[in-house]
């Protein structure tokens, strides 16, 4: 009794008991409850300090978890990337047969030992001159990539030394997020393996260069033709501005490259200076721009192939996500747009007009270029003449943006005038015109603006020219282009408006960047485009006001797996209504106008000849049906690469302007495409 009496009590009067609380319970704790109960405002919303606390321990310990397991499993590759058995890059005809093999790497491996000390520096300096100090990494460009790589930024800068090298080596050029975290663990643990002059000798020998070569040996050849070891500290910091991008910084490229190459050139200089790497006598000694020699002719480029080859090679540069340092290690297959038999139908009528100059005889007949170019009314690039030889001369006058187009820019202002109307007073509605709409032709017509008289920068009223200073009367617009009346057009682009005729330009294909000045002789040609950028612009006028901007790769892959390429659709340029007037016109221009010559190319021919201010551009743009091919004429002194006059090309009279040859070439060629 006692002992059970005394157990109820002990019972009874034990501490209580807690019962185990389910899991759920203690998340729900952990779990802010909103709105927090017993706050006011935005307090109500605010986690207390334990509970952020805790949110970011959580994820701080989480991060490293996936840091420490993505290192630890992150090996060090165990074979470089095999420049060695990489392929040519092979480009294919429209029809499938091989055109021509490029892009063989040019790579040989050089101890750093001996890289001058000062070419050395000069990479250091323009990529990483904490090289030596760092431990494979840059914490803050690791940070600023993949940043960039989240909200779609520029991706590219902010790597070590060793990232690069890792990335040259061992990797690819994605810029992805696993790629760049692959990248860094890699650095680091090469970082440790590896001495700092062994990371160094790999990424001068495994870096892009352009023309072609990897790695510092080859490149002193391509740029200077000399051994490495003979390169001195300016040669050097030219070779370190390439590694930024050689696409962008090879002086030989372009004026803008050059441009930009001096800049950094200067700054590497500089900086080297400033890191206690060349003295500042020595740097006094660096003022002249140690100029590259201009980059070898590839072989097997001979002719028209080089031209050919570069279009397309330009293409994929621009419309593709392969760099020009991966397009150099080679293994693709290019196919092109390019029509053989195209091809050799208007080098043939190109090569009959040159056989009828005479430079040796006829000082006129000296530094003609000819440039052509046929593009489809959806685009393709079928064939194009960029010069007599690409081994003789690099420069492509197909793609050439320093010709004026003269009065075959014509159609662009009649095709906005009838889309877009003009206005005669200012502050009243625009009033739409017609084919019929007539205008002034008559020679020295004052060209008028709504305020009045069109005065230029001398101070002198601007007055229209015509063709021979013939008066034409009461010419309707129609007549005008048909006819070639110059007067009618200058002022019916003061009436349209200049910034609306050069957007119908651009809309129908030209580019902005080769409109000229907006002055009344804008509507007469000032525009310097190319001869591909004006077949496809004329292209729109034969496909009812459809544009399709021009394009020379239909396909791209890599060893058999296909590469991702854009490729052009279709947009409505003009109404077709507009389009369809302008083509009309273009058609009586060679039945009964100016283009009569081509009238031999069949009877759906359409076109319009230009002849450039000064006399200095000739050119003849038409098509059948839905080929359009333009070509231009020009003289270009090789020096000052100023534009000449055509006066007494050929043996012409000193009073003819313009020249028959570009009609002559269009109509030869597209008659033997009709055979």
């Amino acid at each position: 009794m006692f002992e059970r009496r005394n157990g109820a009590h002990a019972r009874n009067h034990a501490a209580p008991v807690r019962r185990s609380r389910p899991a759920s319970h203690l998340l729900r704790r952990l779990r802010p409850a909103y709105p927090r109960p017993g706050r006011r405002g935005f307090r109500r919303w605010v986690p207390s300090w334990r509970q952020s606390l805790g949110a970011t321990a959580l994820v701080i310990g989480a991060f490293s978890a996936l840091v420490g397991v993505l290192y630890a499993r992150t090996e060090i590759p165990t074979d470089l990337n095999a420049f060695a058995t990489q392929q040519d890059n092979v480009y294919y005809w429209a029809d499938g047969t091989e055109m021509a093999r490029t892009g063989e790497v040019n790579r040989q491996d050089t101890a750093l030992e001996k890289v001058p000390e000062k070419v050395r520096w000069a990479a250091l300096a323009a990529e990483n001159e904490t090289f030596y100090s760092d431990s494979g990494i840059s914490v803050s460009g690791i940070t600023r990539a993949l940043t960039r790589m989240i909200t779609g930024g520029e991706t590219q800068g902010g790597s070590t030394i060793t990232q690069q090298y890792v990335k040259n080596a061992y990797l690819n050029q994605e810029q992805t997020f696993t790629r760049k975290l692959t990248e860094m663990f890699i650095a680091i643990k090469l970082d440790n393996k590896m001495t700092k002059s062994e990371i160094l000798e790999g990424y001068l020998n495994t870096s892009w260069y352009g023309r072609g070569t990897y790695g510092i040996q080859r490149a002193a050849h391509a740029y200077y033709g000399k051994d490495v070891s003979q390169l001195t500290a300016s040669e050097g910091a030219v070779l370190a501005s390439l590694l930024k991008g050689a696409a962008l910084y090879d002086p030989a490229i372009s004026r803008a490259n050059h441009e930009r190459a001096v800049e950094r050139w200067n700054w590497i200089l500089d900086r080297m200076v400033t890191i206690g790497r060349l003295s500042p006598k020595e740097r006094a000694g660096y003022t002249t721009f140690p100029e590259p020699k201009a980059p070898p002719k590839p072989a097997g480029l001979n002719g028209q192939t080089g031209y050919l080859v570069e279009t397309a090679r330009a293409y994929v540069s621009a419309h593709t996500e392969v760099s020009d340092a991966d397009f150099d290690l080679g293994g693709y297959q290019i196919r092109t747009t390019f029509e053989k038999p195209k091809v050799e139908a208007l080098k043939k009528a190109v090569a009959d007009v040159r056989g009828r100059l005479d430079p040796e005889r006829r000082e006129a007949d000296r530094n003609v270029r000819i440039g052509a170019a046929s593009v489809t009314t959806d685009g393709r690039i079928v064939a194009l003449i960029g010069g007599p030889d690409y081994l003789k001369q690099g420069f492509n006058d197909a793609n050439s943006s320093v010709v004026p187009a003269g009065t075959a820019f014509t159609p662009f202002v009649y095709a906005a005038a009838l889309r877009d109307g003009v206005q005669r007073e200012r502050g009243k509605p625009r009033v739409p015109v017609t084919p019929a709409t007539v205008y002034d032709g008559n020679d020295k017509v004052t060209i008028k603006t709504p305020e009045g008289p069109y005065w230029d920068r001398s101070g002198k009223i601007v007055k229209a020219r015509n063709e021979g200073g013939k008066s034409w009367g009461k010419v309707p617009l129609r007549e005008a282009v048909v006819k070639g009346v110059n007067a009618p057009i200058m002022q019916l682009g003061m009436d349209v408006g200049l910034d609306r005729v050069g957007r119908t330009a651009v809309q129908t294909g030209l580019l902005a960047s080769s409109l000229g000045p907006r002055v009344p002789a804008f509507s007469l040609g000032t525009t310097t485009p190319s001869a591909i950028r004006m077949a496809g612009a004329y292209a729109t006028f034969a496909a009812r006001g459809a544009h399709s901007e021009p394009y020379s790769v239909t396909r791209l892959t890599r060893n058999g797996d296909a590469v991702p390429v854009d490729k052009p659709t279709a947009e409505r340029a003009l109404p077709a209504s507009v389009a369809g007037a302008v083509d009309d016109a273009l058609r009586d221009t060679v039945r009964r106008g100016t283009a009569g010559t081509a009238r031999a190319a069949g009877a759906d021919a359409a076109g319009k000849a230009g002849t450039g201010p000064d006399n200095k551009s000739a050119w003849f743009v038409g098509y059948r049906g839905t080929l359009s091919t333009a070509v231009s004429l020009s003289r270009i002194d090789p020096k000052s690469q100023a534009l000449q006059p055509l006066t007494g090309l050929g043996g012409a009279a000193a009073s003819v302007s313009g020249s028959p040859y570009p009609i002559g070439i269009w109509t030869a060629y597209m008659t033997e495409l009709g055979k």
